[in-house]
């Protein structure tokens, strides 16, 4: 059987970080947290809980999850955020691969969110596909400043695994609009330094484009109430991105 890594990076995460290193007990063959100095229990939870603990100066997402596989004793490494943890379904499939010695570069899975205390099945979120476990001579983190990606090497065999990763995101609205303030404002600037650029059409239709696909192409309104709030943050998120972009072009005219 082949061992498995699991990486976690923290920041004052007393509230979720018990129950991401409890539901991955049974695959784990080690734990790693790389903290950013936390100021909460985040730290002696981990302790606790048999986690081997470091901590580092946060220094992006995509960089800081570099540092933990750096830090990981086994080659192959599954990488979870604090809020996440793993369906029983998805923990047997691990099990499985596991047994079997790995026999993909990296394996994908679908995040099933939680918003507002319900299970969200439907529109943009949901199969919400991740790539989360790979072998690390295989692949490594973007340096995006935001959405950040496991990137496999090219030519890489990547399976995707049944069950769902389970996604603790917002419990109440206040959360989710002050998310997408910050995120669109990083949003534009990735689209700027990537050389993309808006005009009025694209400011006024890709925030209607994104809410008819979220609730009515993807069935977003299956999910009721809050299926719709979600699709008017995901054209709420979408226009801030592009109105943002658009005030970063014309500063730099001027």
């Amino acid at each position: 059987m082949i061992a498995l890594s699991v990486v976690i990076i923290t920041y004052n995460e007393e509230k979720n970080i018990g129950r991401c290193m409890d539901s991955v007990k049974t695959i784990a063959d080690e734990i790693i947290v790389l903290d950013s100095f936390s100021t909460d229990r985040t730290a002696a939870i981990v302790k606790e809980l048999g986690g081997i603990l470091h901590q580092q100066a946060f220094t992006g997402y995509g960089a800081q999850k570099n540092s933990g596989m750096a830090l990981a004793a086994h080659s192959h490494i599954l990488f979870l955020d604090a809020d996440e943890f793993l369906s029983e379904e998805l923990c047997r499939s691990i099990q499985a691969e596991k047994e079997k010695g790995f026999s993909y570069d990296a394996y994908s899975m679908n995040r099933l969110n939680n918003y507002c205390g319900q299970w969200i099945r439907h529109g943009s979120w949901y199969p919400d596909k991740k790539l989360r476990i790979i072998d690390r001579q295989k692949g490594c983190w973007s340096l995006d400043i935001v959405h950040e990606t496991l990137v496999p090497v090219e030519g890489s065999n990547v399976s995707h695994l049944q069950g769902d990763l389970l996604h603790n995101t917002y419990s109440n609205f206040d959360e989710h609009i002050e998310k997408n303030n910050r995120y669109s404002r990083l949003s534009a600037l990735l689209l700027y330094q990537k050389g993309k650029r808006t005009q009025g059409f694209k400011i006024v239709f890709n925030p209607f484009w994104a809410f008819f696909t979220s609730y009515f192409l993807r069935a977003g309104f299956l999910d009721g109430f809050y299926g719709f709030v979600i699709a008017i943050n995901i054209a709420h998120l979408t226009f801030l991105k592009y109105i943002k972009l658009y005030q970063l072009q014309q500063s730099k005219k001027s």
